[in-house]
């Protein structure tokens, strides 16, 4: 029990003291997946705008796979990204394995079709509303797919930040990628299981209430711009 206190204790003044190192890897962590959610975002947003306008053979098949690979395991991706990126990969000539970019590239790949089949289960709602009179004012494909995006924007936020949550918690692939490399490509997640592995329950702790105020924070934020932009409609 005197351990445990111990380490909160130790927590809470790595915490309230701003520890160099935590701030690093918490900017870190920041900056890796704020842009790996905003990238995913800006794919998987119209993609699942356009499933919901286009009708198209296999679209019923494409949307399964979508849906399905929302599951993907992160160290399968870490293993895909890792061997593209590798010396002997198609893309070794960049440099990019070991590097921030490389823990975007997977963390991209991962909460892209989360995202895009929450958006596609939102927007397909609003285009049962919208279909009528998009349809009757003759818009183009791309002039239904801004629409839909643009007034359904509030409830796409739950999309990004399911990505964005997704993201925040992965450890798997980034750690493949990334190698966890000090002052480099530690990020939350991965500095929580090396500090656990070596017996630094205080720090870990640090590092994880750090990880899970940041979502709090994040999430908070979002929802309190969408009440914004609601009240100044009215």
């Amino acid at each position: 029990m005197d351990k445990i206190w111990e380490a909160l204790y130790q927590a809470a003044r790595l915490i309230f003291g701003f520890d160099p190192d935590l701030v690093e890897i918490t900017l870190l962590s920041l900056q890796v997946t704020v842009t790996a959610t905003l990238i995913a975002s800006a794919i998987g947003l119209p993609l699942g705008a356009w499933l919901v306008v286009n009708r198209f053979r296999y679209r019923r098949i494409v949307i399964a796979i979508i849906n399905a690979l929302m599951g993907l395991p992160p160290v399968v991706v870490g293993l895909f990204v890792y061997i593209m990126l590798s010396r002997s990969g198609p893309f070794g000539v960049l440099g990019l394995l070991f590097t921030p970019t490389a823990m975007i590239i997977a963390q991209v790949i991962i909460i892209t079709p989360i995202i895009v089949s929450i958006s596609h289960q939102a927007i397909r709602e609003l285009w049962a509303d919208y279909h009528d009179l998009l349809i009757s004012l003759n818009a183009t494909r791309l002039q239904r797919v801004m629409t839909l995006i643009k007034d359904g924007r509030r409830a796409l936020l739950t999309a990004a930040l399911a990505g964005f949550g997704r993201a925040i918690g992965e450890v798997g692939a980034i750690m493949i990628v990334g190698g966890n490399i000090d002052h480099v490509t530690r990020v939350l997640t991965t500095a929580i299981a090396l500090e656990t592995g070596k017996g630094e329950f205080g720090l870990a702790l640090a590092l994880g209430f750090v990880l899970i105020g940041m979502a709090i924070l994040v999430n908070l934020a979002v929802h309190g711009l969408s009440r914004t932009e609601r009240g100044s409609r009215w």
